[in-house]
């Protein structure tokens, strides 16, 4: 259910809204909507990177039959970051970084579940990409069991620019995948690391697949051989951490 609490509806509103400074997680608009207050809608979003989907008038009004002007927005529950700004703090301040990537991973209740683990393990942040990901609103925060609340999100605009950008910071990136027979146990995970988890039908994608220094695979000997993306997560999350641990490292720094 959506909170309506965090829909913003109205052309001049959600204007306004973006300007502000507020965080907005995406702007649902109606398909043949024009004229010059949509013209600048979509301009002011596109200088704050805010994404705007194209959509039938009926997905809006099942939000809400209020006068929305064919257009509502949904706040973000968190405040976004890029990896630019995290990736040089953590350096400063002497941090061997860790940091999850997850590429096309739509699905509320699994995004939640890798932040909850993340938060546990220390995982300095988690990188998702404006379209074709989940949306962090209060239900991804709640099935979080709060750890959003403490752990930065980077919504970038193109993923593989931010995939390239930690390669060129020292991160060895990591892809999780069944195209490799390299057991995970097997990768060096005691540097900077960047681990990438895919979506659950697709994988990682061919663009981010290309990126990754290696690809390693979670044994499975079960019939189906289908672990939940946040079950690999969490599996691959603390792989880093024992492997951290026994190289005498503090992995709270």
């Amino acid at each position: 259910m959506i909170d309506k609490s965090q829909v913003v509806f109205g052309i001049r509103a959600v204007i306004e809204a973006i300007e502000s400074g507020k965080q907005v997680d995406k702007v649902l608009m109606k398909k043949d909507l024009s004229g010059d207050l949509a013209r600048e809608l979509l301009s002011v979003a596109r200088e704050y990177n805010v994404p705007v989907q194209r959509v039938p008038v009926e997905r809006i009004n099942r939000v809400t039959r209020k006068n929305h002007q064919g257009v509502i927005a949904f706040m973000a529950a968190v405040d976004y970051y890029h990896v630019d700004d995290i990736v040089p703090a953590l350096y400063d301040e002497g941090i061997n970084p860790f940091i999850v990537v997850l590429d096309g991973v739509t699905d509320v209740r699994n995004f939640g579940a890798i932040a909850r683990t993340c938060e546990c393990a220390g995982v300095n942040a988690i990188v998702i990409p404006e379209r074709n990901s989940v949306s962090v609103n209060a239900d991804a925060v709640k099935t979080s069991a709060g750890a959003l609340n403490y752990l930065p999100v980077c919504r970038e605009r193109n993923l593989v620019n931010a995939v390239k950008y930690l390669r060129d910071s020292g991160f060895m990136v990591m892809g999780a995948s069944e195209k490799t027979d390299l057991n995970y146990t097997k990768a060096d995970f005691t540097g900077p690391v960047a681990i990438v988890l895919g979506a659950e039908d697709t994988g990682i994608s061919a663009d981010i697949l290309r990126l990754c220094d290696t690809l390693v695979a979670i044994p499975e000997f079960g019939e189906i051989n289908s672990l939940n993306v946040s079950v690999a997560g969490g599996i691959m999350i603390y792989e880093v951490v024992r492997q951290r641990l026994n190289d005498g490292q503090n992995v709270n720094s």
